[in-house]
């Protein structure tokens, strides 16, 4: 009995095996899976700042995948032309963030802008008092603190120096034809010592001293900053009080 023979699985069967193409395969699959991933990489890395354009990458990574299952022949000039788009977007996003970073060194080693002079005669007499509280902070006057107001009996900012000494500061906010005299220096010498308990005995005023109230701080060890000192101290042009005290052996009488 003849045995018949079906000719529709003859042309079903695969044909043999080629090197050249399996190559290839592998070989597209690999760039695929490499792009993808360099891509995945960077979008990971943009996609808080730029989310589109990580979305765009990925979006462009699966039309390529779905591509290069569907239609092999034309698989290779697409993904390449997916691949090379891809390549582009994260070229450009990392760029952008290399830039950014660069930006932020920059600045960070760029040299502190100088700071504006502030007009001291120009605030408010409690505002003064808060200026120069700041002042002894950033100098190392960590607890400088105002306590001027009714009774304050001549102490208007207390702290303590960064090597431990009692500070009090009196501050006259005077206008530049106004300057302190004798009679204010003698108040404040009446109780800075007694009664506050003073190591570092300081009168900030914006107008400046008289003779007479300049020779009684002296006498008493009191420091004297003016509108100079005042400005050389708060620009940095000048050491703190405590420190210029320290230089000039003032100590309590």
């Amino acid at each position: 009995m003849a045995i018949p023979i079906r000719r529709g699985s003859i042309h079903r069967r695969r044909g043999p095996f080629d090197l050249r193409r399996t190559t290839f395969g592998f070989a597209l699959i690999a760039l695929v899976l490499a792009g993808g991933g360099v891509a995945l990489r960077a979008a990971w890395r943009s996609a808080g700042r730029h989310p589109v354009a990580a979305g765009l990458v990925i979006g462009l990574l699966l039309v390529a995948a779905l591509l290069v299952l569907r239609r092999r022949r034309r698989a290779r000039r697409i993904a390449e032309t997916v691949t090379d788009a891809a390549y582009g977007i994260v070229d450009a996003g990392i760029a952008e963030l290399d830039a950014a970073e660069a930006a932020r060194a920059e600045q960070r080693s760029a040299p502190p802008e100088a700071a504006h002079p502030v007009d001291y005669a120009q605030l408010d007499p409690y505002a003064f008092e808060e200026a120069v509280a700041e002042l002894c902070r950033r100098d190392g006057c960590a607890d400088a603190e105002v306590v001027g107001g009714a009774g304050d009996l001549g102490a208007d900012v207390v702290g303590t120096t960064p090597d431990g000494r009692r500070l009090v500061v009196q501050c006259k906010r005077y206008g530049a034809d106004n300057r302190a005299g004798s009679q204010d220096l003698q108040r404040f010498g009446g109780t800075c010592y007694a009664v506050h308990e003073a190591e570092i005995a300081l009168v900030v005023s914006t107008g400046g001293f008289t003779e007479p109230a300049l020779e009684y701080a002296e006498q008493c060890a009191i420091l004297c900053y003016g509108p100079e000192e005042l400005a050389a101290w708060s620009e940095g042009g000048a050491p703190p009080p405590w420190e210029t005290a320290a230089v000039s052996g003032l100590s309590v009488p």
